[in-house]
């Protein structure tokens, strides 16, 4: 997808039909536009045209979509956050005058005979708070958290919006953000290379990440698979490029390794926590698996001599979404192992259990069991007879007397 992109996301939807959702520079009169492309899971590839364009008047720099895909929040330039909301009960609005600022949310999966609109829903708390340069959602989709260039900090509940925290001066200026598994810490890093966490439901900072002085902390991402409480940053040491790990039960650094190494610009993780992704200021991608710490994936020059501006992996399939200003949004199949479906896996037991009875059987067969056994001129089978006793045997006592 040609043009200059800012940024762009995933919007997650039922049976993995998804769609995304990108932010655009154009010319005349209006800053950029926001479109809405599908995705064809088949040949890994974003639709040649947008199933919807709005034209907006301002410039977008950032968005973010509830794991729901129900909303979307985007930050302008002109210091305002817009939230949108679908209703697919709806008909599809023809006003493209009166569009700016919506975003498309909801996607018919079995053609295109419903047509689907978009609703504008007031949100005050979201409005008049400066300048955003990052977004981010909690992964149950109960918290929002923007940090803005100035440094303040805000959580939200949502979708109430209630704040949770509000902390004017928590960063010189933001540069990165992220919410734990679990939605109870959150953490941030700043422009001058410090990172902060916080604790979400006391509402205060818990923690500064340890660095040396000559060390700067830009992007973070925490653990996603459940296991492994780790907080992953990027941090870049004179033209040395790190990816360091935190142990958040301490707050720890108990190491780090070189894996992009290059400056990086972008870091992202997969939903299932598998795999880290880097983003390099010259257009490299790396992707890391993370149980070894070993790189999977490497396209070098993906985004040739530009920055990749954004970086997501694909809510459902191997694949990353990533963008640049100079090359516009392309979709990368990754080159690592494939998952194992639900089938295959029923597959593997439905076989395990075939050969275990086969080789019982064969067991069996070719085994001296009991009634195998030779027993000479003997009957094959034992007499329970003899080992029974008649109770109308003129012999009572055959077992002689109990001793009590």
């Amino acid at each position: 997808m040609e043009g200059h992109v800012r940024c762009a996301s995933w919007i997650r939807r039922p049976e993995n039909a998804h769609l995304v959702i990108m932010a655009k520079s154009t010319r005349g009169p209006s800053s950029s536009s926001l479109e809405v492309l599908s995705f064809d899971a088949k040949t890994c590839s974003l639709s040649s045209s947008p199933e919807v364009v709005y034209e907006c008047e301002e410039d977008i720099l950032s968005i973010a979509v509830h794991p729901s895909g129900d909303d979307i929040v985007c930050s302008t330039t002109k210091g305002g956050c817009k939230l949108h909301s679908g209703d697919v009960r709806a008909q599809y609005a023809t006003n493209v005058d009166k569009m700016i600022g919506y975003v498309l949310i909801l996607f018919e999966l079995c053609g295109r005979d419903e047509n689907l609109n978009l609703v504008t829903k007031d949100s005050p708390p979201l409005q008049g708070v400066g300048l955003q340069k990052c977004l981010a959602f909690s992964v149950d989709g109960s918290r929002f958290a923007i940090g803005g260039e100035d440094g303040h900090l805000r959580i939200f509940e949502w979708p109430s919006l209630r704040i949770l925290l509000d902390e004017p001066k928590a960063h010189k200026s933001f540069r990165d953000m992220d919410f734990s598994l679990d939605t109870e810490f959150l953490a941030s890093t700043s422009a001058d290379g410090s990172a902060r966490v916080w604790k979400i439901d006391d509402g205060v900072p818990l923690t500064s990440l340890t660095r040396n002085s000559d060390e700067r902390i830009e992007c973070c991402r925490f653990s996603k698979d459940g296991s492994k409480p780790f907080l992953f940053c990027t941090v870049q040491k004179g033209d040395k490029a790190v990816t360091a790990v935190w142990d958040i039960s301490t707050w720890n650094r108990i190491g780090h390794k070189r894996l992009l190494r290059k400056p990086a610009a972008i870091l992202s993780i997969s939903l299932d926590g598998k795999y880290l992704a880097l983003g390099s200021k010259d257009g490299d991608l790396c992707v890391v698996e993370v149980k070894k710490m070993e790189i999977s994936h490497w396209s070098k020059r993906l985004h040739p001599g530009t920055c990749i501006s954004s970086l997501e992996f694909c809510p459902s399939e191997r694949l990353m979404l990533s963008t640049s200003s100079q090359w516009g949004g392309m979709v990368t199949k990754l080159s690592v192992p494939a998952d194992w479906k639900e089938w295959q896996i029923y597959m593997v037991l439905l076989g395990l259990f075939l050969a275990s009875a086969i080789l019982f059987y064969i067991f069996f067969q070719n085994s001296d069991s009991f009634w195998n056994f030779p027993l000479g001129h003997q009957s094959t089978r034992p007499k329970f007879e003899a080992v029974f006793v008649d109770p109308h045997s003129e012999d009572q006592n055959v077992w002689g007397p109990l001793d009590l």
